[in-house]
């Protein structure tokens, strides 16, 4: 899904423990949480969304809502016992990370912790800034990211603009050559190309269920490829739809 990146050395992370102390530094010295506090005020109110139960982010959910704002940010994820940076440039629908694809996706993308987020300080490749670009090789599309966390992540609930009572479409527009999926996902997309359906009904098509109905609703949606109708008479009183 990703093209390997031969790393030159190992890279320098930061241990988990130091950040966390360094996180704990922050807040004490500011007085307020420092987790989400540098971001731009309408970004920071999507992502608190996610945590008003008491809960953290997922790396889903944060990424989801920097694309949906146009915002660069950096991630910062605790992978095993060190930090890994990933920066998101929405536009150029690129990340930045010091780890190839293949290696920070080793383990389960449920093991990846959001830590911290802030504005991103590096800048996407052309810019005018160039000193402030990272390396070429440490570039990856967004798109096949975007798809791994949707389908392999730890949300299993519908991202909120797209819960409710709805019918899904996949748009024309969208390259199903381009999508990692195969089998009963492959087919089930190339019939939600021909017809709009709710939830409820998608769940029930030949190897789905709800859970793996919403994944596929999520990552479709994350592609710019799903079609979202609220008044299509399948969506006006169906009260079984997944929400957070």
């Amino acid at each position: 899904m990703f093209e390997s990146t031969i790393p030159f050395g190992e890279p320098e992370l930061m241990r988990a423990s130091a950040y966390r102390l360094y996180l704990k530094e922050l807040e004490a010295q500011n007085g307020v949480s420092s987790r989400l506090s540098s971001l731009s005020p309408s970004l920071r109110a999507d992502l608190y969304r996610f945590e008003a139960d008491g809960g953290t982010s997922e790396v889903l959910e944060v990424v989801a809502a920097c694309v949906r704002h146009a915002k660069r940010v950096t991630i910062h994820l605790q992978f095993g016992e060190r930090v890994v940076p990933l920066t998101v440039f929405p536009e150029e629908r690129l990340v930045h990370c010091p780890l190839a694809m293949s290696l920070l996706l080793a383990k389960p993308v449920t093991e990846l912790r959001v830590m911290h987020v802030e504005p991103a300080l590096l800048r996407p490749p052309g810019d005018s800034e160039k000193a402030l670009i990272g390396e070429e090789r440490l570039h990856s599309p967004l798109a096949p990211l975007l798809w791994e966390l949707a389908m392999h992540g730890g949300r299993t609930e519908l991202l909120p603009e797209i819960a409710g009572p709805a019918v899904y479409r996949v748009t024309p527009g969208l390259d199903l050559g381009r999508l990692p999926a195969s089998g009963t996902l492959l087919a089930a997309i190339y019939r939600l190309r021909k017809e709009s359906t709710n939830l409820r009904e998608i769940s029930e098509w030949p190897g789905l269920d709800r859970e793996k109905a919403i994944r596929l609703l999520n990552a479709l949606y994350l592609q710019a490829g799903l079609m979202v109708s609220r008044s299509h008479p399948d969506a006006v009183g169906d009260s079984w739809f997944g929400g957070r």
